[in-house]
């Protein structure tokens, strides 16, 4: 699939299965990740790759790590954090490792990892396989940032899921560009 195709065609797969992305082909998907803009080439992004029971090693981090966070949110918030890596083959934490920059925001920094991350989409998608980004209210936590035995400064800014899309997808809405982008000044 060429590049435009796969960019105007790209759907999020909330239903993932075997097989993930393996072998030349995670190696592509990994490499797009590569090639995100990098205001001042600080690379600030760290991926940590997550499969078979490490899935289930996350979601006893993320299940611990909202406990400590909201000790009130409840066992059944707890089982569906616990759930959740399970949704799909292989999952990466998308982590921006902050760096003080005085050319370069902690938000640039960390939008170079969104951007890394939707090359990563783009190229799943363009390979054949299918990917969702998820969060949720543990994401951003300290206590997650620390269950993963990361740096203070690091941030957790999400999840890739990524596999094998099962079902049909759901249908794209058409956008009209004119909403959306405008001429300034009027």
């Amino acid at each position: 699939m060429d590049a435009i195709a796969a960019l105007l065609s790209r759907n999020s797969a909330a239903r993932l299965a075997e097989p993930a992305p393996a072998g030349a082909a995670r190696e592509q998907i990994f490499r797009a990740a590569l090639r995100a803009p990098d205001h001042a080439r600080l690379q600030p992004w760290h991926f940590l790759v997550v499969e078979g029971q490490g899935r289930e090693a996350l979601g006893a981090a993320m299940a611990r790590a909202m406990q400590r966070h909201a000790p009130d949110s409840g066992a059944e918030a707890q089982d569906k954090l616990r759930a959740n890596p399970l949704r799909a083959p292989l999952v990466l934490v998308l982590v921006a490792r902050v760096r003080d920059n005085p050319k370069v925001p902690a938000i640039e920094q960390e939008l170079a990892v969104a951007c890394a991350a939707q090359n990563m989409l783009v190229a799943a998608h363009a390979l054949g396989f299918g990917g969702i980004w998820r969060t949720g209210p543990v994401t951003y936590t300290d206590e997650l940032r620390e269950e993963l035995g990361l740096a203070a400064s690091d941030r957790v800014i999400g999840f890739l899921y990524l596999g094998t899309p099962e079902g049909t997808p759901k249908p794209l809405p058409a956008l009209d560009p004119a909403a959306h982008f405008h001429r300034w000044p009027r």
